[in-house]
This record gives structure tokens, sequence and C-alpha cells, in this order.
């Protein structure tokens, strides 16, 4: 009996152990810095032949973000950000963070997503 309770009390202290491992892993963002995420929004109207390919790269991650933060963060409440009609979204919030990165220039190597946060509540928070 007490063979069976150290060992329910060890599997207790090894899944807390690994479930606090995990809980902190997940909350690291990705190295993907905002420097990098402004080249191909960048070079999207700059390059005529990389062009339409980085305009993609940077449009892509910025969807994916938005989604994300419209599903998890935002939780579709109103009044936390009013961003553009999905038709033009994108295109918006490109722009909008390629000008809040040389605002902030000195953020650049910061997480690309949390600078893509403060162009979300900088340019679109509701007024």
């Amino acid at each position: 009996m007490m063979t069976t309770r150290k060992l329910a009390a060890t599997a207790a202290a090894v899944a807390a152990v690994l479930f606090a491992a995990t809980t902190a892993q997940a909350a690291e963002l990705s190295d993907y810095t905002i420097k990098q995420l402004l080249e191909p929004c960048t070079e999207g109207d700059n390059d005529s032949r990389w062009g339409q390919v980085a305009e993609q790269e940077c449009q892509q991650y910025i969807r994916g973000f938005t989604d994300a933060y419209l599903t998890t963060v935002a939780g579709g409440a109103k009044g936390v950000t009013c961003l553009p009609p999905p038709g033009n979204r994108d295109t918006e919030i490109r722009w909008a963070f390629m000008k809040w990165v040389h605002q902030n220039f000195d953020r650049r190597g910061r997480p690309a997503a949390e600078g893509l946060l403060a162009t979300l509540r900088e340019s679109f928070g509701c007024k």
C-alpha cells in the first residue's frame, strides 16, 4: 500500500513538472522578429520579381495572426479592436504595421507577434 502511494505521488510530481515545463515553453513567442517580417512586407511593393511572393508571405503571417487574435484574445468582444473588413484587412494591416515599425524602429529585434499586436492596438483601436 505504501508503494502504491509513493508511486502515485511520484507520478503526480512528474506530471506537475512536465505540465509546468510545457506551459512555460508554450508561453514563449517565436524568434521571428519585427525586422524579419518587415522585409517581405516592404519588398512586396519594391521588388518586381520577388514582390508578389514577398507580399503573400507578409500577408499570410498577418492573416494568421489576426485570425488567432480575433478568436482568442478579442474573443469576439466588441470594442477591443475595430479591424478593417476581411476583403482588404491584410493590406490595411500591412501598411499600418510598416508605419508602426518606422515609428518604433528601435523595437525591430522584438518578436513579430509583439509588433503586430501593438499595431492592432494603436492603429485599429475602437474610438
